[in-house]
């Protein structure tokens, strides 16, 4: 009796379907997809400051070779 079996999951699965209907579950399926996704890229965001303050101060070569050719020799 503690257990469920897969048939329990499977009435369960139904009863869930027939309250819910597909449309409505493929919805919040993919509301939380963009959700995990949107998580991944904010917790990915949090350690590009770093790396871009660092190239902000060392410009690129080309653009140290742009302001070379504007200063007058």
């Amino acid at each position: 009796m503690g257990s469920f079996s897969i048939w329990h999951w499977l009435i369960v699965l139904l009863v869930v379907l027939l309250v819910f209907g597909t449309k409505r579950l493929r919805g919040a399926g993919r509301d939380l997809g963009e959700a995990v996704k949107g998580f991944k890229k904010g917790m990915h965001d949090d350690e590009t400051p770093e790396r871009l303050d660092d190239r902000s101060q060392d410009p690129a070569p080309s653009e140290r070779a742009r302001h070379d050719d504007n200063v007058p020799r």
